[in-house]
Formats: structure tokens, sequence, C-alpha cells
């Protein structure tokens, strides 16, 4: 069931400026909880869906991620909007932005500052699966810009979509920042990129950050920092699934591993076993044994080509407004409007 909560609740509805829809319940009850868990480490090779990364520990660990000085995705992205942003702002004209993994909205701000500075309303529609993750940040933004209205959704990325409000402005724009489509598969990117366009309207805009190809040292580095972060929002996915499913994961038992795949041209985080052991997960009737040296993948991380993705990009009525770049061409962002 679709939880709806109006803060602000003194105020008549046209003037409220935070409204919070909470899909989650709905998400997992549509689906038999801890499904994918089962078919993903009852495969071969296993598996775990990066989704459980993000209970609330892992969402502040990711956080901390992304102020590492190996983790160099965020600092540069976030260069590049503090560059380009007010060009965003000029090409898009007034504009509402929904943003895909939100987070603590961070690079948001920059995007936000832009608009404002150039007179237009501001209007931000955040997406996560953390609804406390939604709340705390929407309060702090609502505080720092007194005219921006918020409505946010806790939920996953397509059934948040296909649940937005009506547009209120005269365009909107969907940013999917921080490099994350690059965790989907080929084939996962298709369809997500397939929805997100039948999403927008024509002369709507997608605002897309990608991590591009680089030196295979930076790129391990970045997902195996010498402080251990990396290491810890790993290993707390199988925290979230003790918690979740009453499992017996033993973090001690496993330990995170993070390589480079240069025929795929992608990063790949896995948790290696390093014992013979077998794990309960109770609440999903399943048990899993593991020899040492067993890993189970967790994440994969894609880099990217720009000429490639703009052709992908084409094929779903998506053209090109602009690409920007840093200097070393580490990271892109890219912005385009839906064609009718």
């Amino acid at each position: 069931m679709l939880e709806e909560q109006q803060l602000e609740g003194q105020q008549p509805k046209e003037k409220q400026k935070l409204t919070i829809s909470n899909l989650m319940e709905s998400v997992s009850s549509s689906e038999k909880p801890g499904q994918d868990v089962v078919i993903g480490l009852s495969s071969n090779p296993r598996y775990l869906p990066p989704k459980y990364f993000y209970d609330q520990q892992g969402s502040q660990l990711f956080e901390q991620i992304c102020e590492l000085p190996e983790y160099y995705p965020t600092r540069t992205e976030t260069a590049i909007l503090r560059e380009n942003g007010r060009a965003i702002a000029q090409a898009t004209g007034p504009c509402e932005i929904v943003e895909l993994g939100s987070g603590s909205s961070t690079k948001t701000r920059i995007l936000l500052d832009a608009y404002q500075q150039a007179g237009y309303p501001l209007r931000y529609l955040p997406i996560d699966v953390s609804d406390t993750m939604l709340t705390e940040t929407a309060e702090k933004l609502l505080q720092e810009y007194p005219q921006l209205s918020i409505h946010a959704i806790a939920s996953t990325y397509e059934p948040a979509l296909k649940a937005l409000p009506k547009k209120q402005l005269p365009a909107r724009m969907i940013a999917f920042l921080g490099s994350t489509i690059g965790n989907l598969l080929p084939e996962e990117c298709d369809k997500f990129l397939a929805s997100t366009s039948e999403t927008l309207e024509a002369g709507d805009y997608f605002l897309l950050g990608i991590d591009l190809q680089k030196e295979i040292s930076i790129l391990e580095a970045a997902y195996d920092d010498s402080k251990g972060v990396t290491a810890a929002f790993n290993l707390n996915m199988l925290q979230h699934l003790n918690q979740r499913f009453r499992g017996n994961f033993d973090l001690e038992n496993f330990s995170h591993v993070a390589k480079y795949n240069k025929q795929e041209s992608q990063v790949e985080m896995y948790l290696e076993s390093m014992m013979a052991q077998t794990v309960r997960l109770e609440d999903l009737d399943l048990t899993v044994a593991f020899e040492k040296g067993d890993r189970i993948l967790s994440e994969i991380s894609r880099k990217l080509n720009l000429q490639e993705m703009s052709s992908v990009l084409s094929r779903h009525k998506l053209t090109i407004v602009n690409n920007f770049t840093d200097t070393k061409q580490w990271f892109g962002l890219l912005l385009y409007q839906r064609v009718a």
C-alpha cells in the first residue's frame, strides 16, 4: 500500500513544500521477499543483487566511500557539475529535477544553485530506497532553499518512474548521476533506458553520469581503498541479509575482492569465502555450502565509452544536447533530450 505523508501539515495543500510517497511496501508485496537472494545464491556462479548494499549502514558507508581519495568518480563528476551547472540550466530552462538514487543529494545542490541563480523555480523529485535518508535530506534542503518544493519517492527506480506526479514546470529532467548505470548489464541497461525514455515527454531531458575507461590501477584502487571502507561496504551486504532473513553469515569468514575484467571492461566486486563453511538463511529456508575460495559476485561497474553510449541513447529517442567531461577524460556527464 502506498504510504504518503505530507510534512508541514499545518499549511494548505497547495503550499506544502514536502511530500513523501513510500512505495517500498507495495514493491515488496508484489514479489516474495528474498526470492532474488535465493536465486542468486543458488546460481552458478553465485551473485547477490546490489540493492542489498543499501540498508542504513550501507548507505552511510557509501557516503564515506564518495569522500575517499581513491574514489575519483564523485569528485570528478562534482567538478564537472560545478563547471557546467549554469550551462545545463540555460540549456533546459525552467525544469524540475527527478533524481534516481538521490542519497544525500550532495551533487544535486550544485544543480539547484544553478537553477536558482538563473531565476527559475525550484522543484525536486528525489527517488531512493531509504525513506529515512529521503526525509532527512529533504528537510535539510528545504532549510537551504526556501523556494524549493519536493516530492520524494521511497522506491526502486521502475515503480517510482511510473508513479511520478504530473509535471508542474515546463520541462522535467531525470538525473542519473554517479555512474550507477555502469552497475547494469547491457540488457538491463537497455531496459532501464527504455523505461526512462517512456517516462519523459518530448522536450524533457535526461542527465546521465558515466565512468569512462582508464588505467586498471586507478580503477581497482577506487574499489579497494586503503582504509577498507569499500570492503566494509561490501561485507555489510551479508550483515544486511542476516538482519533481513535471519541469516548467520560470519563476516570474518569472508573477504572483499575487487578486480578489473578487461574483456568485459568492468570492475567486479566479490565476497570470497575464506574457508569451507555452511550458511543458513532461516526466513528463506536456504542453506548454502561454500568451499574455500568460492565467490559471490556483489557488483559490476562497467566502464563506458562516450560514442558508444551516445549510440545507445539515440536508440531510445534521446538526442544529444551536450557531453561534458573533465580534462583527464575520466568521467562523462551527458545531457540528452527526449524527441517525439
